[in-house]
């Protein structure tokens, strides 16, 4: 294995455990819906294609999100899976998400869509069906503050077991060979960690919460920075293209918590 990609291993790391527990100190301190959407904005997407770009071209890393978006969606229902099950237990709610994951991550790699429109299309979908089940059928009440105190090796936990969870789905990206790799791929890595310590830091019913923001957050902001990334990077090139691709998003994430703020329960 090159430099390259023990940098990217060593980048997502560290950017994962940052994520991860600022995504939870941020739940817990100001509310499920501010910790979901900060959990939701783009963070390890923006190493993974920035690397691609950098190590082979940025028409590479342009053309490598066509079925980034809908990846993404489906990730959506790796969340309303854990949420429906996590009522009897984490164990649960992860075998039951990490199964059906596993299994509509291989179908979308055999498929192997190659036309964005689709990806973009199958995406949009995901988005609606899985807000409406969320907020409508599931009826997931959003949680506020909680009083929490954290000792120095609560939060040592929580990055290494974010930042671990997420190197680990690079590396097996990495030695997985095609088709495992193409799988791991869109592993949602940044949902699992946030969703697992959100469980064990107020329970089920919390866990649920933050779950519900951060899926709304994950399937409008993330699909939306691959879709500029892949306008950008062969116009502007990889520095620029990031830049403005991650001021768009400060712009969706606004948004999408004016849209939280008012429209969820």
């Amino acid at each position: 294995m090159d430099t390259s990609f023990w940098l990217k291993l060593l980048l997502g790391f560290i950017v994962g455990s940052f994520w991860v527990t600022l995504t939870t100190i941020s739940a817990e301190r100001f509310g499920s819906k501010v910790g979901g959407l900060i959990g939701g904005l783009p963070s390890t997407v923006v190493i993974a294609l920035l690397f691609i770009g950098l190590t082979q071209s940025p028409e590479i890393a342009a053309q490598t999100t066509t079925v980034m978006p809908l990846a993404q969606g489906l990730n959506g229902l790796f969340v309303i899976t854990f949420m429906l099950f996590i009522t009897r237990g984490l164990w649960a709610g992860l075998l039951c998400a990490l199964l059906l994951w596993f299994f509509q991550s291989t179908l979308l790699y055999l498929l192997d869509i190659q036309l964005f429109w689709v990806s973009i299309l199958g995406w949009l979908i995901l988005l609606v069906f899985c807000t409406i089940a969320v907020e409508k059928w599931m009826k997931v009440p959003s949680q506020g503050r909680l009083v929490i105190s954290y000792p120095p090796a609560q939060l040592i936990w929580r990055a290494l077991f974010g930042g671990g969870i997420i190197a680990l789905a690079i590396f097996m990206g990495k030695i997985g060979g095609p088709l495992l790799g193409g799988i791991f791929a869109s592993f949602p890595a940044m949902f699992l960690s946030t969703l697992v310590i959100s469980y064990n830091s107020a329970g089920p019913g919390f866990s649920r919460a933050v779950g519900k923001s951060l899926l709304i957050s994950g399937l409008v902001n993330v699909p939306l920075y691959e879709i500029m990334i892949r306008l950008l990077y062969p116009t502007v090139g990889l520095g620029l293209g990031t830049l403005l691709a991650l001021m768009f998003s400060l712009g969706t994430g606004y948004l999408t918590f004016l849209f939280m703020n008012t429209r969820l329960s």
